[in-house]
């Protein structure tokens, strides 16, 4: 497969998966949303639901979608395998994807971020850092250590990353399969209800940093800053989730 292709696939399919994914979290940040405040639980799904979505989109690269994947698969190697030289495709694809995908968040919820910003409760909270909409663009902790985020960040991604290589969804470089896919989105679900807690599972660092970068240029009213002193956890810890991950499946699991 080219570059061109990679990219193009990745693009989309990540922009897809970042659509839904920021979209549950507006729906149920945002008021007059039908679904203000349905908590946790919905936007558990929703992101697995939007990995879902976004798999079969780009199922032509392989679905990464994700660097902490893309680096986990490439260091399991082996035959058809993605190699460092496809990284900057991947990388490059995954990070333009999520950029659009939060521009299409703002897009479909304007109305909605227009009301919930301009709203004298929540203009107060205008200084704050991170912003009173910052969820629906990047994770934050609730207890900020950035020891303990890292390490949550890292435990996370290493189960993501461990259960797709362990489906075998790279070998032979062949495209995902629509029950490969279903189940890494159960895989989501799963690490979002379990593990997404402390951090908000970022698991994915163009999830995080992409639309940070959106959150940061758009003309939002009342935003409040993008935390930027935090940006470095959601992208190192699931880069080293992914790598270690690699490491444990090729020596005990290959």
């Amino acid at each position: 497969m080219s570059s061109s292709d990679i990219f193009i696939s990745e693009t989309i399919g990540t922009a897809v998966l970042i659509l839904l994914g920021g979209g549950v979290c507006a729906a149920v940040t945002l008021k007059r949303s039908k679904a203000y405040k349905a908590g946790w639980v919905a936007i558990a799904f929703g992101w697995g639901f939007a990995v879902l979505t976004g798999a079969y989109v780009a199922a032509k690269s392989g679905a990464h979608l994700n660097p902490a994947v893309t680096v986990g698969i490439v260091l399991k190697g082996g035959e058809g395998a993605p190699t460092w030289g496809d990284t900057p495709a991947y990388f490059g694809g995954e990070l333009l994807g999520a950029m659009i995908g939060a521009v299409l968040v703002w897009i479909a919820y304007y109305g909605h971020f227009k009301v919930h910003l301009n709203d004298p409760e929540v203009a107060e909270q205008k200084s704050a850092d991170p912003g009173p909409v910052h969820g629906v663009f990047f994770t934050s902790p609730e207890i900020r250590n950035p020891l303990q985020n890292l390490a949550t960040e890292v435990i996370a991604t290493f189960v993501l990353v461990l259960a797709i290589l362990c489906l075998g969804l790279s070998d032979n470089g062949k495209g995902v399969s629509w029950g490969g896919s279903l189940l890494v989105a159960l895989v989501v679900v799963g690490i979002g209800l379990s593990l997404g807690g402390p951090t908000g599972y970022a698991i994915n660092p163009v999830r995080d940093l992409g639309p940070r970068i959106v959150h940061a240029l758009l003309p939002l009213p009342n935003k409040g800053g993008s935390d930027w002193g935090y940006a470095w956890v959601p992208v190192v810890g699931p880069l080293l989730g992914g790598a270690i991950a690699a490491g444990v499946y090729n020596v005990a699991l290959a």
